[in-house]
């Protein structure tokens, strides 16, 4: 009877302690990425920066594409928790709203949290497809989910009344893609200076100029 408890005991330890490995690994890697670009940054060296073994390094997560796919995924959504960016609080929050002001202005700071947080490694990835094959299909699926929470949040707009008339959904979606581009908030912010504030009052005013009723 006590061998049950005992043994979910050590797996639980265990899963604890390759998440911690696994969450080190990936971190070490955006770091270096950041730093050095995907190019120049080697298993080895990330190894190193994460106090692992390079068998660790692919056993945890795997190699350079698999590394930089997890940095990128967990700068969008904020953390490397288990749970659907559908399923995040900020989103829940939005599908709530009736308000289209209130729903644009919500979707807007989603944006601007998310660009925040993948701007660099964005950037990494943007110079890394050019040159390489297999980031260029990660660029892809990152682009084709951007497309998709666009899509997602024109449906909402139009279902609460909010989309403006003539303004397609497939137009609107390609709108709100094209302004969720991290890079866009890396060349206002980081590269022109603006403010973080002043970039999300862009955004909001030019989306509800393009898509307010």
């Amino acid at each position: 009877m006590s061998a049950g408890p005992k043994r979910s005991y050590v797996s639980g330890l265990r899963e604890a302690q390759a998440r911690r490995t696994r969450r080190a690994v990936v971190e070490a890697a955006s770091e270096l990425f950041v730093e050095h670009g995907y190019a120049a940054t080697t298993i080895d060296a990330v190894a190193a920066r994460a106090g692992v073994s390079r068998k660790t390094v692919f056993d945890a997560v795997g190699g350079k594409v698999a590394l930089l796919k997890e940095a990128y995924d967990w700068a969008v959504v904020g953390d490397d928790e288990p749970v659907a960016f559908a399923d995040r609080p900020a989103i829940r929050a939005l599908q709530a709203t009736t308000d289209p002001t209130l729903a644009l202005d919500r979707w807007v700071r989603i944006v601007r949290d998310i660009a925040r947080r993948v701007a660099p490694i964005g950037t990494v990835l943007v110079l890394a497809s050019d040159t390489d094959a297999e980031a260029a299909a990660l660029k892809g699926v990152a682009d084709a989910n951007r497309l998709f929470g666009a899509q997602q949040f024109i449906r909402h707009l139009a279902a609460i009344g909010g989309l403006r008339r003539g303004v397609t959904r497939a137009a609107a979606a390609d709108v709100c893609w094209l302004y969720m581009d991290p890079m866009l908030y890396n060349r206002l912010v980081v590269e022109r200076r603006w403010s973080v504030s002043r970039y999300e009052a862009f955004l909001r005013n030019a989306l509800a100029a393009a898509l307010l009723a």
